[in-house]
């Protein structure tokens, strides 16, 4: 395997001392795991941080080989981090799209609708700018991966309010089709999500 792509870093977990098992979002391959040399190092660890967008140089010996990956910071999320909302939603969306994607099949809608919905995280002024792309987000990847959603139609979310309903109406789905098979509790991200964001109608 040899691929050069800008990817969204996913996932990333401690191996070793020093190294990362990251999961890359990609066009072309869609989930790839790689093994990132250094990735808890002082230069990489501001780069591999779920939700980031790398360049990714990503190459393997044969197909039954673990890839090595070279990472290269595209588009950093970093500093929302240390606001609770966005995190949370940012901790959310980059889980539930690691729990549940199958490796080496590529979803370009996903792709796209998940680097849209993290540019409205980081750019819109607070969670009513960003509530309504993280619905529609839920709606297209339980379409994508078989499960319904066209029948939902697109979310039209006035307010934080209408959202979290919303989000309550599509937890049943989410948890017991899409992460019914889960071996982590993913749905923990999701319940600090929307306890934060009710706090918002309080």
């Amino acid at each position: 395997m040899q691929l050069a792509a800008h990817a969204i870093l996913i996932a990333a977990r401690a191996h070793g001392e020093t190294a990362v098992i990251a999961r890359l979002l990609t066009e072309e391959a869609g989930v790839v795991a790689a093994y990132v040399a250094g990735g808890r190092g002082r230069t990489l660890r501001p780069v591999v941080i779920p939700g980031n967008t790398v360049a990714a140089d990503i190459r393997a010996r044969s197909d039954s080989q673990l890839p090595y990956a070279r990472l290269e910071l595209v588009t950093s999320r970093g500093p929302w981090l240390g606001e609770p909302l966005a995190a949370a939603a940012i901790a959310w969306a980059t889980a539930v799209t690691a729990a549940t994607l199958p490796e080496r099949h590529p979803y370009p809608a996903l792709l796209a609708g998940l680097s849209a919905l993290l540019d409205a995280i980081c750019s819109a002024p607070s969670a009513r700018g960003w509530l309504e792309a993280l619905v529609a987000y839920e709606v297209l990847l339980l379409r994508e991966l078989g499960y319904g959603g066209s029948d939902v139609g697109r979310p039209d979310i006035s307010g934080v309010e209408e959202g979290l309903d919303w989000l309550a109406r599509l937890e049943s789905p989410i948890a017991h089709r899409l992460l019914a098979h889960s071996r982590t509790d993913v749905m923990a991200a999701r319940t600090l999500l929307t306890e934060r964001l009710g706090r918002m109608i309080l």
